[in-house]
């Protein structure tokens, strides 16, 4: 009985150490030291065909507010296209060094927009927003960080019986499509996992120091 004891303890304790949260390896990041992000125009996977620059409008705050000099994100979509990279998919092929010989960025932050928009439902609609961030040193390729940006708001409409919900899930597709809640969505969702306590970006030089 007490061997059998001492096992459920051991199993008992292993389970809780596998349901801690883990802490990101941040060693990359800290080596690295990077000054600037360079944000390239996100890829799109969704089907909202505005979604890269919406969400393009919403990242650099963040990022600055973090401690780092982002290059102003349309100067560098300009600043492709021009270059013969008319497309986010395009960008996203240059190699690293010549981000770093030409622009001087210390990092890149690549982007896939997952899904994007509102999706509408018998008695509800939601509005969501998923993608995925890696930042990669610009002068050998390391991942830095990486991340998953998340967010949803959903309106529900079942206060008042069948009749008033559907009258209210109509009324809000009406207004839903009147109205793109996607930009203050995407910029909730982006400084939460910028500034997530656990898995967030570290500060960098330039922030405020408390």
């Amino acid at each position: 009985m007490k061997i059998i004891h001492t096992l459920a303890v051991i199993l008992f304790a292993s389970t809780l150490a596998g349901c801690a949260v883990q802490s990101y390896d941040y060693s990359a990041l800290e080596q690295s030291k990077p000054r600037s992000i360079l944000v390239i125009p996100p890829v799109n996977d969704s089907v909202e065909v505005n979604a890269p620059y919406v969400f393009l409008s919403t990242i650099s705050k963040p990022l600055a507010e973090k401690g780092y000099y982002v290059f102003p994100v349309g100067v560098i979509d300009e600043f492709l296209k021009q270059n013969g990279l008319p497309t986010p998919a395009e960008m996203h092929t240059v190699p690293l060094e010549k981000f770093r010989e030409n622009i001087g960025a210390d990092a890149v932050l690549y982007v896939n927009i997952l899904e994007w928009g509102q999706k509408f439902q018998l008695l509800s609609s939601n509005t969501v927003v998923s993608a995925e961030a890696r930042l990669v040193d610009a002068r050998n390729g390391t991942l830095l960080w990486e991340t998953h940006i998340q967010g949803t708001q959903s309106s529900d409409s079942n206060g008042g019986g069948l009749v008033a919900a559907l009258i209210g899930a109509v009324a809000q597709q009406v207004a839903g499509s009147l109205a793109d809640y996607t930009k203050a969505l995407s910029a909730t969702a982006s400084s939460q996992a910028i500034n997530d306590t656990q898995t967030g970006l570290l500060p960098g030089p330039y922030a405020r120091q408390e």
